[in-house]
């Protein structure tokens, strides 16, 4: 009788062991001593965007800076250009120094050409939109750079894509902009400024949570969307049984005390 009135798990136990699984792969491949020991969560306030700006392209600058910043990736050759001078162009090959990122990372060889990266003006209006599709973008780099594909092989790249962007440390962000509602004024409403999200909203709250478990977050909660914080909360508590229970030494090595 008990079991009539225990709660659904918030995924499937083979959509929650590839998220797992995924989170595993972005520790052993982008850089985990980064992660464990300068990552953060970061958050759609002044405190981690404190920029003023009084143009477009300055304000996608001063974004694409800091969300450039907070990956660890200041030494990578990735530029901001504005979208009519964006071109066709091959990926350089890199060879940094041990770390992947972090201002310990260094191009042992200088790069033959920048990778130029650009912005969708119509996210001017929707920051946290312009936000997750940075992070997007350093994160397609980033698996683009080491090759290794996720679990699940390349079909599983976009949604790997994302999840890694949410490792990343911009799951805030990211869950937020999975789904924009239209609103009562159809006016108020750009679909051209929404990004195109490969996870759903249920999968990226769980990444962000899994992340927010190892950084030991207690701010994010709070920013995520009002519909989202329930599954937030719900993710917590699975995520915290499941590291209990799991024999995987990266998990158990990098739990929160």
């Amino acid at each position: 009788m008990l079991t009539l009135f225990k709660s659904k798990p918030l995924l499937a136990e083979q959509e929650q062991q590839w998220l797992v699984d995924t989170f595993i792969w972005a520790a052993e491949n982008f850089d985990l001593d980064f992660f464990t020991k300068h990552s953060q969560v970061i958050l759609p306030t002044v405190e981690f965007f404190p920029d003023s700006v009084s143009s477009i392209e300055e304000m996608a600058s001063k974004v694409f800076a800091r969300v450039k910043q907070y990956a660890g990736m200041n030494e990578w050759p990735v530029t901001l250009v504005a979208p009519q001078q964006l071109q066709p162009q091959v990926f350089p090959h890199f060879e940094f120094s041990q770390h992947l990122r972090g201002e310990e990372c260094h191009l042992i060889v200088p790069a033959s050409h920048t990778i130029n990266v650009s912005f969708n003006p119509n996210q001017i209006n929707q920051p946290q939109d312009l936000v997750a599709s940075f992070a997007g973008t350093l994160a397609t780099i980033l698996i683009h750079h080491v090759g290794v594909l996720p679990p699940g092989g390349k079909e599983y790249l976009p949604q790997a894509t994302d999840a890694l962007a949410c490792f990343l440390g911009f799951g805030v962000m990211m869950s937020n902009t999975v789904y924009q509602f239209k609103g009562g004024c159809g006016s108020c409403y750009n679909p051209y400024a929404n990004r195109e999200a490969s996870l759903s909203e249920t999968h990226t709250v769980f990444m962000h949570a899994l992340v927010s478990y190892f950084k030991n977050d207690k701010r994010s909660k709070q920013h995520l969307k009002p519909h989202l914080r329930g599954q937030f909360k719900k993710a917590q508590k699975e995520i915290k049984a499941l590291v209990n229970n799991s024999a995987n030494p990266l998990l158990l090595a990098y739990m929160p005390n």
